[in-house]
């Protein structure tokens, strides 16, 4: 019984110390709990932004305890405006390390990319692992990109894809019955082949967008066009690779690409004061789903992603 009793309270205790946790995290992140750091100095400032793992469209994540791993082009999207919008920032270095994702979410966040350039703030890339594909597009829009010697990159191209499940529903004997408004409201039925001009509706979409890659390529990065073309058919290059072809400007790590950036803002390189934005959350938000927890206890208390949720909650306690 005496044993019962403890495990309640031990459970109780528990359960309070997270909602001070996260009631204080919430704080912490709200408009009102803090102040974006250039409007409490005079200091000039580069803007860090990543971009890590897929590409997708949407703004805000789903709940979940475990950590995310791609970056929405809502978030991107804010970040960018935050930036240009800050005296402080007088430069951005954007931190790459993602395979791409989707067209219309990267086309949607290099358009306030470009808002951002137009303000007069000049844009530093830094590839990590990989920036591929679609993070091969944003990477596009910078005033100088560095990458690693075995960094991937390159991958300018756009496809489509879809499953045919055909042999597998006859085996399981699955059929699919339906009723559609018109001849190609299914089109990318997995139960059914794709007609031939089915194929080639969908092949003028792929190409209007790969034309669209091209442009932003060669546009950005003041190449010919047919060079870009030559280059894009959707192979991968190493970082050295890169840069023999024109599509990377300079070998170097996070800190040579920082160094350079803080050059562009006569900072010192070893010195360089940089800032970094995290979207304003509500408990609101978090209570219903719509932002994932485990980014958000992240941001809070400025942990890395290894760090187990258990851990990441005592060390929240522990600093407040």
């Amino acid at each position: 019984m005496e044993n019962k009793k403890k495990l309640r309270i031990a459970a109780v205790v528990t359960v309070f110390l997270f909602i001070v946790v996260m009631m204080g995290a919430v704080l912490s992140q709200t408009r009102w709990g803090r102040q974006s750091v250039g409007a409490l100095s005079n200091e000039k400032n580069v803007a860090v932004i990543r971009v890590s793992g897929p590409i997708v469209g949407g703004d805000t994540e789903s709940m979940g305890l475990g950590s995310t791993s791609s970056t929405t082009s809502g978030s991107l999207m804010r970040q960018f405006r935050k930036a240009r919008k800050d005296d402080s920032v007088k430069a951005v270095l954007l931190r790459i390390d993602s395979p791409g994702g989707s067209a219309a979410a990267t086309q949607e966040a290099a358009e306030e990319l470009q808002r951002l350039k137009e303000a007069g703030k000049p844009v530093v890339v830094s590839m990590g692992d990989t920036a591929a594909s679609g993070a091969y597009w944003l990477a596009a829009y910078g005033d100088k990109i560095y990458a690693n010697p075995s960094t991937i990159t390159g991958s300018i191209g756009v496809y489509m894809s879809y499953y045919d499940v055909q042999g597998l529903s006859k085996k399981l004997g699955v059929n699919e019955e339906k009723i559609k408004s018109g001849a190609h409201k299914d089109i990318f039925s997995p139960f059914r082949p794709m007609t031939e001009e089915e194929r080639q509706l969908t092949q003028t979409m792929v190409d209007t967008m790969y034309e669209q890659f091209v442009d932003v390529v060669a546009s950005q990065r003041h190449m010919d066009t047919k060079t870009v073309r030559a280059l894009a058919d959707g192979r991968v290059f190493t970082g050295s690779q890169a840069k023999e072809a024109g599509l990377v400007d300079e070998m170097g790590n996070y800190y040579d690409a920082l160094a350079y950036a803080g050059q562009l803002i006569q900072a010192q390189p070893d010195h360089v004061s940089t800032i970094t934005y995290g979207d304003e959350f509500s408990l609101r938000q978090i209570l219903q789903g719509h932002v994932s927890l485990f980014p958000f206890m992240q941001s809070a208390f400025g942990a890395r992603q290894d760090i187990p949720l258990p851990l990441l909650i005592l060390k929240g306690v522990w600093q407040q």
